[in-house]
């Protein structure tokens, strides 16, 4: 489990889709955009979804749990980035979805909502974040 840390809040997801979000918003970053990250919460959290603001004045810390960096799957990255691009922003979506039929990921309403896949509860400290497999 990495965690992506961005002004005093941290969020943990999965090495492999955190690795996969690190290039979006690496990408995003560059180019000097500000752009939305959002994610489903666990039921501890309200069971609703957060977002964040990201900005490329702040911060922004990705630490992963694993030694080796996981393989990077292009059509998951390419219906991430279309994500990020899009008015809704970034949503933190599974593996799966960018899958099952990669010409309409762009285009469907269900590619803009978090996938259950990548819940978010409150950690037991401060204002930390984890993301877990529901």
């Amino acid at each position: 489990m990495g965690s992506l840390t961005y002004d005093r809040v941290t969020v943990e997801f999965d090495d492999r889709i955190l690795a996969h979000l690190q290039i979006v918003i690496v990408q995003k970053l560059r180019r000097g955009e500000s752009f939305l990250l959002s994610w489903r919460n666990a039921a501890e959290a309200g069971d609703g979804r957060s977002s964040a603001w990201l900005h490329p004045a702040i911060p922004l810390y990705f630490k992963f749990s694993g030694g080796q960096p996981p393989s990077i799957n292009p059509l998951w990255l390419a219906q991430l980035t279309r994500s990020a691009n899009s008015s809704q922003g970034l949503v933190a979506t599974g593996e799966e979805h960018a899958m099952s039929d990669p010409d309409d990921v762009g285009n469907s309403k269900r590619s803009h909502r978090p996938e259950q896949k990548f819940a978010v509860r409150n950690a037991p400290t401060s204002q930390d974040t984890i993301a877990a497999e529901s």
